[in-house]
């Protein structure tokens, strides 16, 4: 495709830096309520189990709307909300995914790999829907080996992030094990 016209983008990078804030918030977050589901059993885990996945996976998607925002194209933009909420259901149902994997009594590194590739699903699928929440007269193109880059990205990163907890609320022997 190399008859279509790039518009050329530029970045307010004041949204940028609250983007970054946004995750390092939710990241303590995500930390702090991992320990307290683990700590919790009956209705009052499956309460913090719910809330932490509210939590963290509106936080990873206010993270990346925030940085979509500070994306600035010389036309306007506009989202779908339908489409936009779909993307917040995405984020919510990986964090619970990553949260409950390690808040297990006893996780091991086949639930670690298993809940990463979730996460890693959940995350893709919560950043390319929003990006098809977007509406503009423009035409949207991913270049295919960016794309399957881009998924093997966030797959890599989802593997730290359900095994990341372990390691800040004393529990990384246990993922040894």
């Amino acid at each position: 495709m190399t008859d279509l016209t790039r518009i050329p983008p530029t970045y307010d990078h004041r949204l940028v830096v609250v983007s970054i804030v946004i995750a390092i918030f939710a990241s303590y977050a995500a930390i702090d309520l991992a320990g307290r589901v683990t700590a919790s059993r009956g209705r009052a885990r499956l309460a913090w189990l719910t809330g932490g996945a509210l939590a963290m996976g509106s936080g990873v998607w206010a993270m990346h709307y925030t940085g979509m925002l500070a994306f600035r194209l010389p036309i306007p933009v506009y989202y779908h909300l339908p489409t936009v909420a779909v993307s917040l259901l995405a984020a919510v149902l990986a964090s619970f995914v990553a949260l409950y994997v390690v808040s297990r009594e006893r996780v091991t590194p086949l639930h670690v790999a298993a809940g990463s590739l979730l996460m890693g699903a959940g995350i893709a699928t919560m950043h390319y829907t929003g990006m098809a929440s977007m509406r503009l007269a423009a035409m949207h193109y991913y270049e295919r080996g960016l794309w399957i880059l881009s998924i093997f990205v966030g797959h890599r990163d989802s593997v730290c992030r359900p095994a990341a907890p372990l390691l800040f609320t004393g529990r990384e022997a246990q993922l040894a094990a």
